[in-house]
């Protein structure tokens, strides 16, 4: 079952991509005393910033034009939450679910990246062009650009293990498909929506 299109997974090793060079980039700009072990400081953060500033292409590209359809329809799906998936969210999976194509810890976790990919950029703006900016708003992009790369490196380093522990998440992300056995155990919802679709000849 196809799982996700060429377009998606572009967007999602890109948007990998871009990440993990602003993490790398990051440590020596945030421990001083590694500057100058491999590059300059100013090479560093010209690297950072404009990795920075293309972070939102993969996913802009991958909405816009006829392309980005399904990318589309699960963004609809990542944002829309159902009781039996929130109540699952807080009794941290604990409680039975018929997930769909994402469930709630994905889900939390594709919100997580759009909002990150939003403060990131306007609070590295901020500090980037700081005489545009008052002193407190320099202060404040300050505090959450660190608290938020903080939580992109525990995210991103939890994400990578889960992938790595979960085998037939990662194949599908890097050859688009699943096994029904798979979608049965662990998206049922999803899977009867494919077939209903299927009986009914509609495209996926």
């Amino acid at each position: 079952m196809l799982r996700f299109d060429r377009i998606q997974r572009g967007a999602h090793w890109a948007n990998a991509i871009l990440f993990g060079v602003l993490m790398v980039t990051a440590i020596p700009l945030y421990f001083g005393s590694l500057f100058g072990i491999v590059l300059q400081r100013h090479l560093v953060a010209q690297v950072h910033l404009w990795t920075g500033v293309a972070l939102p292409l993969p996913i802009i590209v991958s909405l816009v034009g006829p392309w980005g359809a399904q990318m589309r329809w699960d963004i609809q799906r990542i944002n829309y939450w159902t009781a039996d998936e929130i109540r699952w969210l807080k009794s941290l999976g604990r409680t039975p679910l018929e997930a769909d194509k994402f469930n709630p810890g994905q889900k939390l976790n594709a919100i997580f990246v759009g909002a990150t990919i939003v403060v990131m950029l306007a609070t590295g703006s901020v500090l980037q062009w700081f005489r545009l900016f008052p002193v407190s708003w320099r202060t404040g992009s300050t505090f959450v650009h660190d608290v938020f790369a903080l939580a992109v490196f525990v995210v991103v380093i939890g994400h990578v293990i889960m992938a790595l522990t979960h085998r037939d998440s990662l194949v599908s992300m890097i050859k688009g498909r699943v096994s029904e056995a798979w979608a049965a155990s662990h998206a049922a919802a999803w899977l009867h929506e494919q077939k209903v679709l299927e009986g009914s000849g509609e495209p996926e």
